[in-house]
């Protein structure tokens, strides 16, 4: 597959349009465009190109040259201005970050509402809400900035993974101020972006590091090489752990317009944690994958047998019935994080195996905001020696912040995009990645019990870099 993609002129972006009548290429996919930042004594983020572009730009032979050397200059990173705006599934957010790590702005337009009436995310609803507020979300986040898309330097988006509904209103937003204004555009992978957040906030923070991801959509464990390399130790094979946070908040009758996994972790205080004998996930599996769907029936199951009614909000129910649903929420808490800790201890060892040096275990994603996780697995990693490095609840749920710090990152790096047109023609298909892996899967990693889709999955992040960096 990466073997495919070595033929790819280098100027296909990770960002491109393709008209509908152009050549299918294979995966939809092009390899990234590294293009050479030439070091200038300061740059000007106001309305003046980051590169000067030959002439022959929209030419499909135009070829540039590429270079891993990032730029490291500290005049360099007070001057560079980034707006990220994120919008893969349920929450519209941007954020402006200023290339030494200072926070700029920070706005996000929560669809707690949505979540709370159709008791998850509904895509064509979420699609619609972003779409009602992108403009106002990234003008606030402008307005707090204190400046104006002038003063921008380039705009990070992300193009996956996600919902392609929701994804698309953002791509489409980034392109028109990028285009509008001449920016540079950076394309973002949302998972990439939760591990890299954590080193805006931990300056001690280096690669190599193992890092945990988890969300609504995703469990993944990953060892992070560098900038671009990652090598996946686990993934999700049917749901995650964020959803079956989601669904047992649901079923117990839980208020879901904070989300669920807050919920259940409040009402988890109450209860006790060994009343119900739930059975930890893939004991008898010896990786790193994650499964929670045997785990949500078994919620179900106890749900049922204790005659709870989730249309009776916890505010209205009885003594012995509150009492009920805590025990529940605290037992599926406390299993469904073990499950977390086996699979983390078994990913440290073959990390160290891998990289001796690492010595942070990075933990993101929405459910890293939970207390009782980041408790237990500061347990796992003392055993270890290692630290545990999660960033503030804030950067842990979906945000700017962590899109725009990406883009940074990938900026330095030299993998960005030339400005796109002020206005896409409507034929036109945006490249977005739903399914779209961060990492190369460990050979010892497989799975025999792996029941994750493979229809229509992106190459990785990772093969698509090693792809490019081949073309120098």
């Amino acid at each position: 597959m990466v073997s495919s993609l070595l033929t790819l002129p280098s100027t296909f972006s990770r960002l491109n349009l393709v008209q509908k009548s152009s050549i299918f290429i294979p995966f939809t996919f092009k390899a990234l465009s590294l293009l050479k930042f030439h070091k200038q004594p300061r740059l000007r983020p106001f309305n003046t190109p980051l590169l000067r572009f030959p002439s022959s730009l929209n030419s499909p032979t135009a070829h540039f040259s590429t270079s891993r050397r990032p730029v490291s200059s500290k005049s360099f990173d007070d001057d560079l201005v980034v707006l990220g705006i994120e919008t893969s599934c349920d929450d519209t957010a941007a954020a402006i970050v200023r290339g030494n790590g200072e926070i700029l702005s920070q706005v996000v337009s929560s669809q707690a509402d949505l979540l709370a009436r159709y008791g998850g995310v509904a895509p064509k609803m979420a699609e619609e809400a972003h779409s009602q507020v992108i403009d106002q979300v990234v003008q606030d986040a402008l307005d707090k900035a204190s400046l104006t898309e002038r003063e921008l330097s380039a705009v990070a988006v992300t193009i996956g993974p996600g919902l392609s509904l929701c994804l698309r209103v953002g791509v489409q937003k980034a392109r028109r101020v990028a285009g509008s204004f001449n920016l540079p555009i950076i394309s973002v992978h949302h998972m990439e972006a939760h591990a890299l957040v954590a080193r805006l906030i931990e300056k001690e923070l280096q690669f190599p590091f193992l890092a945990l991801l988890i969300s609504g959509g995703h469990n993944l464990l990953v060892l992070a090489h560098h900038l671009g390399h990652y090598t996946q130790l686990g993934t999700t094979i049917d749901d995650a752990i964020g959803e079956a946070f989601d669904k047992t908040a649901k079923w117990l009758g839980l208020d879901m317009r904070k989300s669920g996994g807050p919920a259940v972790e409040q009402l988890a205080q109450e209860g006790d944690a060994e009343s119900v004998r739930f059975s930890i996930p893939m004991k008898q599996h010896k990786d790193c994958n994650f499964s929670y769907a045997g785990l949500k029936t078994q919620v179900k199951l106890a749900i049922a047998s204790r005659n709870i009614d989730a249309k009776v909000p916890l505010s209205c129910a009885s003594s012995l019935d509150r009492s009920s649903r805590a025990d529940i929420a605290a037992s599926f808490q406390r299993v469904a994080v073990l499950h977390l800790e086996e699979r983390c201890e078994r990913a440290v060892e073959w990390a160290l195996k891998i990289e001796p040096s690492i010595k942070h275990l990075v933990v993101s994603g929405g459910v890293a905001s939970n207390q009782y996780v980041r408790s237990r697995l500061d347990q796992v990693v003392q055993k270890y020696s290692l630290q545990l490095v999660c960033p503030p609840p804030n950067l842990c749920t979906d945000n700017g912040v962590m899109i725009a710090w990406t883009g940074i990152e990938n900026f330095r790096a030299g993998r960005y995009d030339s400005p796109p047109p002020a206005n896409d023609p409507d034929d036109f298909m945006y490249d977005l990645r739903p399914r779209w892996p961060l990492g190369e899967e460990y050979a010892e990693g497989s799975s025999d019990a792996r029941s994750l889709r493979r229809a229509r999955v992106h190459p990785s992040l990772t093969s698509l870099v090693q792809a490019s960096l081949q073309q120098q």
